[in-house]
């Protein structure tokens, strides 16, 4: 198996209405695998898939609220993570999310976890962007970079 990480911090401004910055950060991981897209795919499952193959994911409980939908992700070790899905396209391999309420230390966090073809082979990308909360900005890409990493390998494993 092929790998491929990448990690990019970009400091976006935006000017508010009375002169205050905002700042967003993006974090990017990648990695190849040797299987199919839609093998991969199968693997990462539906949302609440997650529950199978991320390491820090206990359980994974799908929920419906006002015709959305969300995931209920309770963690080994204790904590949980609230998301609703923001995208969904079988298709084209990919889904987007939002973090609703979590321990983390990220606010305005929004995702894309896809699956590409590469080769005889795939290419998982997951892209988060997001601010950081109660932490330096480095800390929260770390923290992200690392949950990213762990469910690649995590898909990656569960794709052979």
């Amino acid at each position: 198996m092929k790998s491929r990480i990448t990690l990019t911090a970009t400091t976006l401004f935006a000017v508010a209405a009375f002169g205050s910055s905002a700042m967003a950060l993006d974090v990017k991981k990648s990695l190849d695998v040797a299987a199919a897209p839609d093998a991969v795919w199968q693997a990462i499952g539906d949302f609440c898939g997650i529950g199978s193959w991320h390491p820090a994911v206990e359980k994974c409980e799908l929920q419906q609220k006002d015709g959305k939908t969300f995931r209920l992700l309770s963690l080994k070790g204790g904590g949980s993570i609230l998301e609703e899905q923001s995208a969904w396209d079988d298709a084209a391999h990919s889904y987007g999310y939002t973090i609703v309420e979590s321990p983390l230390p990220v606010q305005n966090y929004a995702s894309t976890i896809s699956v590409a073809a590469n080769g005889s082979g795939s290419t998982i990308t997951w892209v988060g962007k997001f601010d950081a909360k109660d932490a330096p900005d480095d800390k929260a890409m770390e923290v992200i970079g690392g949950i990213y990493d762990a469910g690649l390998a995590g898909i990656a494993e569960k794709a052979k």
